[in-house]
């Protein structure tokens, strides 16, 4: 029986190649769209998990009160992984280590800039990378010593065996390697190519000796013995620095490590989601354009009615009972949707390198996973069952005997549900399109806002090797500036458009003692102001001409409203335990978050050397190529070991809209393939309404219609459907995309442009796609629809 219906299938596929093309090409499309898409969400859900004891691993979090607002994050003191050790019950292991930095490693001729982490033994114990070479017990604990990740051992010594091999770190200190691991995971928060002991660290860095409570300067990573012990760990953290410190506020927690990527978004020190609700969101795009896909497969099924009529009348009356014709029809919809997934991998096969170049990340198909084929054949029965459920249900349920008689099926039950999957298929279309248009509206209105300094034509270089020395980068600024490639230089301790340092440690009078503040604190050096294009609201900025500047500060807008200090200039500041003058008040400006108010910050003269960058303001009357060039050939003249590593500060800015940018393109690409797939519905209902009203139109062509009024009466019918779908999408998309907006400080309006937009594109869609059809309808002679009568 099996076979027969399979041949029946097939004649009926080749028979009617028109729908089984339009059929064929929306469910791989559709498939396809769901596959990416489900892809990209098992790659993001997969974030830390691949370690073996990742489940009961976490990340220390702090938070802090200030001005009525907790901030949380995860940068914890150089002293919590000890503290945390030794007094938290359940601790198996505790770990502190840097955030990965970029740092030199030179073997002979080659010198390559790597992500360095320096951490402890315990990193290795918690995080179990798996090791090549090497003695996982007994690495970390030597300070010249060094592990590489396989990747990074094939760059510096090729094929040859790495083991007791030597490389120098910033061309100082000698270290040894002593364990080769595999590739920190692609889907890991920690991405790395070296990593280095703790005590290395201590050594090149003094001020890391210092056992301050209030300088949040690394990460904390703890593994608990069970997850039992987790209540019990997690509330004892929670006083863990008012114990260390007795002013200090801040209260900490431990966040699981498979939540660290996902739900990274706290609110009043609780986290309240992340990244996650972008996965829910590109999960449910997913979900509904294969449902869109199953829809149109229904109504041009189903717009073939009058044809399958007597192939079923006859059926039955030889007789083939319901339950064979349902398992006809069904087996026609499961071999329409395998040949649909062999299309389908074709076209992911060719779209994923465009995905990935557009992601920065390597979505690849997993063959050998056998999960990824139980996957995949769950996908395809569940779309060939749910595609082909309604034709075979409603093509079975034809009586034979009114059928073979000639007698026209009545539509107006088909036609109604078939107008509800349009209307169904055109609400989402419609809400993709307002949500599309608001992420578009806001990615531009936060890029284009005012960011209190001028980006144009600012250029970062790193600080390394000799440029580490102030008399070094005095000699460039002196030699950048005499060259006319720039026209202003300065210094800045961490990257200009990224977090990092920030303390609780500040005190000043009038201060609440029982609130806590932190600020960010950045190291400048002179003429800062004015490279990078900012403004001072009040007093002065650091000038060589006051000897005295080592004991002031400075404070932005944000700290002075924190503070509420109402004469800012004069106002002593106690910084970590020195007191400090603030002589000038300098514009807010954006350093971290684009999206999110400007924190209080602090800059104090960099005298310690702890500038990581030197920005350069190039001059606007020179061309831009041969300053670059200038640039690289003056870095290079002072420190020769280096790659000169530089880059335009708006290039760095652009990063933070990483996420927008991927929900809008994506929205936007896979938006469009559910509108395409739509309109294959649509196509097909229009098909059905011109079979079944043809002699109704001849008719009116007899009588003197036009074609234009034939068009007309066609299209009038299916702008209906559209106009419904759409006052059933607007509120939906406005929920939505009022909730997505919420979780900014900075957001645009919503306006009534998103909403007239989807309204033009869903019109025009549908008048287009109906007018293919309605024209052959409305231009065919009325003589071959009328002649049988």
């Amino acid at each position: 029986m099996f076979k027969l219906n399979l041949k029946i299938a097939l004649r009926n596929l080749w028979k009617n190649k028109g729908f089984s093309l339009i059929n064929i090409g929306g469910l791989a499309i559709g498939l396809a769209s769901c596959m990416v898409l489900l892809i990209y969400v098992a790659y993001e859900w997969g974030y830390d998990k691949q370690f073996a004891n990742s489940d009961k691993t976490y990340v220390v979090y702090q938070n802090v009160v200030a001005n009525g607002k907790t901030f949380s994050w995860a940068w914890t003191p150089n002293v919590m992984a000890a503290e945390v050790q030794e007094k938290i019950p359940g601790v198996k292991y505790a770990s502190h280590s840097t955030y990965p930095r970029p740092n030199l490693i030179t073997v002979g001729d080659k010198r390559i800039s790597s992500k360095v982490v320096f951490t402890d033994p315990n990193f290795l114990k918690i995080l179990d990378y798996k090791f090549i070479k090497g003695n996982p017990a007994q690495v970390l604990k030597d300070v010249n010593t060094i592990i590489l990740t396989k990747s990074f051992a094939q760059k510096l010594f090729g094929n040859e065996d790495p083991i007791n091999k030597t490389v120098k770190l910033e061309n100082q200190d000698v270290l040894k390697v002593e364990a080769v691991i595999e590739d920190a995971p692609a889907n890991s928060s920690i991405n790395f190519e070296c990593i280095m002991p703790w005590a290395l660290f201590v050594k090149r860095e003094y001020w890391v000796k210092e056992s301050n409570w209030g300088n949040n300067m690394c990460l904390t990573l703890v593994q608990l013995k069970d997850n039992k012990f987790f209540e019990a760990a997690n509330s004892s953290m929670n006083g863990i620095y008012k114990r260390n410190q007795k002013d200090n506020l801040a209260v900490a927690l431990l966040h699981p490590l498979t939540k660290w990527h996902l739900y990274a978004d706290f609110e009043n020190g609780k986290s309240i989601g992340g990244k996650i609700d972008q996965l829910k969101i590109f999960l449910l795009l997913a979900f509904c354009i294969l449902l869109i896909a199953c829809v149109n497969f229904m109504n041009l099924s189903t717009a073939r009615s009058d044809g399958r009529a007597k192939e079923v009348g006859v059926r039955k009356a030889i007789g083939s009972s319901r339950k064979s014709l349902i398992s006809q029809f069904l087996l026609e919809s499961v071999l329409l949707t395998f040949i649909s997934t062999a299309l389908a991998f074709i076209l992911v096969e060719v779209s994923l390198p465009y995905f990935n170049n557009l992601l920065s990340i390597k979505l690849i198909i997993d063959y050998k996973n056998i999960g990824f084929w139980v996957a995949l054949l769950s996908l395809m029965t569940f779309t060939g069952f749910i595609a082909g459920s309604y034709p075979a249900l409603y093509l079975s349920s034809f009586e034979p005997i009114k059928v073979l008689k000639g007698f026209k099926i009545k539509t107006d039950s088909s036609v109604s549900v078939r107008k509800v999957l349009v209307v169904g298929q055109f609400v989402f279309a419609a809400c993709l399109i307002v949500c599309t248009a608001v992420i578009y509206q806001q990615l531009n209105y936060v890029k284009n806002k005012p960011i209190g300094y001028d980006q144009s034509n600012l250029v970062q270089i790193s600080v390394e090797g000799k440029l580490h020395e102030g008399s070094k980068r005095d000699l460039l600024k002196e030699q950048l500036l005499k060259s006319g490639a720039v026209t202003n230089v300065s210094s800045f301790s961490s990257d200009v458009t990224e977090g990092g340092n920030n303390t609780t440690n500040i005190e000043w009078e009038g201060k609440n003692p029982n609130e806590v503040i932190s600020f960010n604190h950045r190291a400048i050096n002179y003429d800062f102001i004015e490279t990078i294009g900012t403004k001072l609201i009040s007093g002065r900025e650091f000038s060589p001409k006051f000897k005295n500047d080592t004991n002031n500060v400075m404070l932005n807008e944000a700290a002075v409203k924190m503070m509420g200090l109402k004469k800012p200039l004069g106002a002593v500041i106690t910084f970590w335990g020195t007191k400090l003058t603030n002589i000038g008040v300098v514009k807010d400006f954006v350093v971290e978050n684009a999206y999110q108010k400007v924190a209080p910050m602090i800059f104090y003269l960099d005298t310690d050397n702890n500038a990581t960058v030197i920005l350069a303001r190039l001059n606007p009357n020179q061309n831009i190529s041969s300053s670059l060039e200038k640039i690289d050939e003056l870095v290079k003249e002072i420190e020769s070991n280096y790659p000169v590593n530089r880059k335009f500060v708006n290039e760095s800015f652009e990063v933070k809209f990483q996420d927008e940018k991927l929900l809008g393109t994506l929205s936007n690409w896979f938006g469009g393939f559910a509108i395409f797939i739509s309109c294959l519905g649509l196509l097909g209902l229009a098909l059905f309404m011109a079979e079944q009203r043809k002699k109704e139109i001849s008719i009116r062509k007899v009588l003197g219609a036009s074609t234009g009024n034939i068009l007309t009466l066609l299209n009038k019918d299916f702008i209906k459907l559209v106009a419904i779908a759409n006052v059933i999408a607007f509120p939906l998309a406005y929920v939505v995309i009022n909730k997505w907006l919420s979780t900014f400080d900075y957001r645009v309006s919503i306006s009534f442009l998103p909403f007239a937009l989807a309204i033009v594109i869903s019109v025009l869609i549908a008048v287009l796609t109906v007018s293919i059809q309605s024209i052959k309808v409305a231009k065919a002679n009325p003589i071959d629809a009328l002649k049988y009568e």
